[in-house]
């Protein structure tokens, strides 16, 4: 019942539910494995970028992030400059 409580609120939101379903799913699993890596690399973060595959994969995530962001960020920018003008 709570479930179908926070999906009906986040349709109203226009939240989309498949995201959020990702992310109660593979955020424990996420959570435990960046532990175990901090852990085995004695709390060092470099440890996510010492390797190629590693450092490209992270380096795509972040330029797909930046590639979604980009649009919403511009958007905003050029209403702020037309407010001001």
């Amino acid at each position: 019942m709570l479930f179908g409580v926070v999906g009906y609120f986040s349709s109203k939101l226009g939240a989309e539910p498949a995201p959020m379903l990702l992310g109660f799913i593979l955020g424990p699993m996420m959570e435990e494995y960046l532990r175990r890596a901090m852990l085995l690399s004695k709390g060092d973060p470099t440890v996510f970028v010492s390797r190629p595959l590693s450092a490209s994969l992270l380096a795509i995530a972040v330029a797909a992030l930046a590639m979604v962001l980009m649009p919403t960020m511009r958007k905003r920018r050029d209403e702020a400059f037309q407010e001001e003008g």
